[in-house]
This record gives structure tokens, sequence and C-alpha cells, in this order.
């Protein structure tokens, strides 16, 4: 009998059953954020991921230890850099709670719309950026040409681009300039006659529809397992916002124009929608405060402190809304002019942790989609 030989062609070496590992970064460490996702792949098919960070951590919190409660202002406002007053403000209100503290009505007023239009400028650089990543490069410059002009108002005021070191324990740094509210009012109606360019340009463009339609849904229950807040749980149909649903500042005055903007399918394009929902919004409610301020007869915008200010001794948590989610400062005192603790509570740092399980059963090809819908900012994960 004449011996046969077979012949396999064509699995690539058992190629089938063999996994493959996938580094996605980290980039090169002078960019202004480095994440690393450790990937493993059967063909283009996602089976794991895990988020690999640390690469950029600068130990703020324990640099608050070593700061006065003035100083770590500044250190603040710096984790996450689209969002730098909104993070100020989380810990000056910590600090007034601690002191039991009232703030002049004129500075509650101001920093509420100095933080809805803090919100308006990082949801923009999100709006250009996210369609960039898929392809689209027109919207980043509209989104740059919004930014201009609200950032014209915002340095005005504060006389910093993005760490305005504004707030000030007890209020703000100092009164409006002099015919500053009528600037920041028509930067506003500027700014939102030209927001239908997302709408038309982004949501109407059928590519990207279908980039994102239908790509890494998140469930509710993902959603609270990791703590996810912000827009991207929204987009998921948890409908949950601090500045309604525990108002501080003067959200509780503005509850007929704030609007929890809510999704119920949680993908990548619900996510999206969410954000542009939101940015139209935060100008509704940037304009009520410009018009409530305008009824405010002239007062102080700040209380006088102490040269050396001391926090009684104890404890207290303050959260706020912060443009990316859910933003907590944990502060215990012991009776010094430094914090005994300051723990930071950043949205990003939570929302990230959802990739372990958006990514899997997810193709290579939707990868960037999903990761760019997450809206992170990595100096809010690293800390």
């Amino acid at each position: 009998m004449t011996p046969t030989t077979e012949t396999m062609v064509g699995i690539g070496g058992a190629a089938e059953s063999t996994d493959m590992v996938l580094n996605i970064g980290p980039q090169h460490p002078s960019t202004h954020g480095v994440l690393r996702l450790k990937l493993v792949l059967d063909g283009e098919r996602i089976q794991h991921a895990e988020p690999v960070i640390g690469y950029m951590h600068r130990g703020a919190e324990k640099l608050f230890e070593a700061r006065d409660y003035r100083q770590i202002i500044m250190l603040a406002n710096r984790h996450d850099w689209l969002s730098a007053f909104s993070n100020e403000l989380g810990v000056v209100l910590a600090v007034e709670r601690m002191l039991g503290m009232e703030v002049p009505e004129r500075a509650v007023w101001t920093r509420t719309l100095l933080a809805e239009l803090n919100r308006v400028l990082n949801h923009l650089m999100f709006l250009g950026s996210y369609p960039l990543e898929l392809g689209g490069i027109t919207p980043i410059f509209y989104a740059f040409t919004e930014r201009e002009e609200l950032q014209h108002v915002m340095e005005e005021v504060s006389g910093g681009r993005m760490h305005y070191m504004f707030n000030r324990v007890g209020g703000l740094k100092e009164d409006l300039p002099a015919g500053w509210t009528t600037r920041a009012r028509t930067a506003v109606a500027d700014v939102r006659s030209r927001m239908d360019r997302f709408d038309d340009l982004v949501l109407g463009n059928e590519i990207f529809r279908g980039r994102t339609r239908g790509v890494g849904a998140l469930t509710p229950q993902a959603v609270h397992a990791y703590g996810v807040s912000g827009p991207i749980a929204r987009a998921s149909g948890v409908d949950f916002d601090l500045r309604r649903d525990e108002p501080y500042l003067a959200y509780g005055e503005l509850g007929d124009v704030l609007k929890v903007v809510t999704r119920e399918e949680g993908d990548c394009l619900a996510r999206f929608e969410c954000l542009l929902e939101q940015t139209h919004n935060a100008l509704d409610l940037a304009d009520a405060c410009l018009d409530r301020l305008a009824e405010l007869p002239p007062g102080p915008i700040n209380q006088r402190l102490p040269k050396v200010l001391k926090a009684p001794e104890g404890h207290t948590y303050a959260w706020t809304e912060n443009p990316l989610g859910i933003n907590g400062y944990y502060l215990v005192s012991k009776g010094e002019k430094t914090p005994y603790r300051l723990k930071l509570r950043s949205a990003s740092y939570n929302n990230i942790q959802a990739l372990v399980e958006l990514l899997p059963g997810t193709l290579v090809a939707d990868m960037v989609a999903i990761l760019g819908s997450m809206f992170f900012v990595v100096g809010d994960i690293d800390k």
C-alpha cells in the first residue's frame, strides 16, 4: 500500500487557537496624558482588556498635605485640566463647610456662571476631538473656534486660560471687570448660534452614526458597579445629576432651566448625544446666571479671612457635578493650616474602569470608538 502524506494549508500555524497580546500605548511620556491598554485578541476580536494607569502619577493627594488651604487650590485645578474651575470649586466648598462659612450671594451666582462656562469649554473639546478620532477632522476646528470665544471672557475675568485660580475660600479672587457680563452674554449667544454645526455635521453624518450606533453599550448595572458618573452614566439611563439631586451653589434656584439629559441605549452615539445636549443646556444655565447677576445689588464677592487660615478639627466630604462626572474631596483636618488628609475622588478614574467590561467581545476596529466615547482626562485618572 502506498503511504500518503497529509498537508494542512492556511491556518497560520494554528493561529485559530492562539491568543495575541496587544499593547495600545503608552505613548511618549512628554504628551499630556499616557494610558496603556493591554488587550488579549482572538483574531480581530478582543477577549480581555486591562487599562494600565499610573504613568503620570504625581502624588497630588500627598502634596495636599504639605500645602495650606490657599495653596491646595493650585494643585486641585490641574488633575482635570479641562475642568480647572470646577476642580477648584470642590476644594473651597469643602473648606467652607468645615468653617461653617456663608459665601456672599454675588459669589454664589458668579461661581455657578463660571462653572457652567467651564462645562461648555470641557464638552467642546470632546465634541471636536471624538469625531477626529474616527477620521473626521473638520469638527475640531469648529470646536476650537467656539472655545476661543469663551476662553476670552474666562481669561479676562481670571487672568488664566486653563488654570484659572479664581476661587478662594469665602468667595472669589475679585469682582467682575466693568462690562464683563455684557461681553460674556455676547460670547454665550455667539456660541449658541453656531452649535448646530455639531448637530448637522457630526450627528447628521452617516459614517459617524455607523461607527457609533450600537457600539460599546454600557448597561446601568455596570454603571453602578464601577461607579461611572456624568454624561457616560446618563447615556445608559442612570438619571442622576448632583446639580438637581443634591443642589449646591445656586442650582437649587435653577430647576426650571436645568435639564438632566439621559438616553437609554448606552452606546457610543448615546454618550455623544448626551454630551452635545448637555452643552446646549449649560449655555442656557449661563444665561440664567447672567440674568440673576444683573438683578443683584452691588456687594462683596468674598469674605475677609485671617492671615493664617485653619480649618477646625473634623472631616467632611464635598462633591460636585464636574463636566466629566462626580468629583469629590474628602477632607480631614486636625485643626492645622494644612489638611491632615485630602482624598480626591475623580470622575475619570472610575469611568475608565468600565473598559474592562466594555471592550471584551468587540472588534479591534471599534476599540478607538469606544475609548474616545469615555471622555476622560488622563491626569484625572492618575492624579
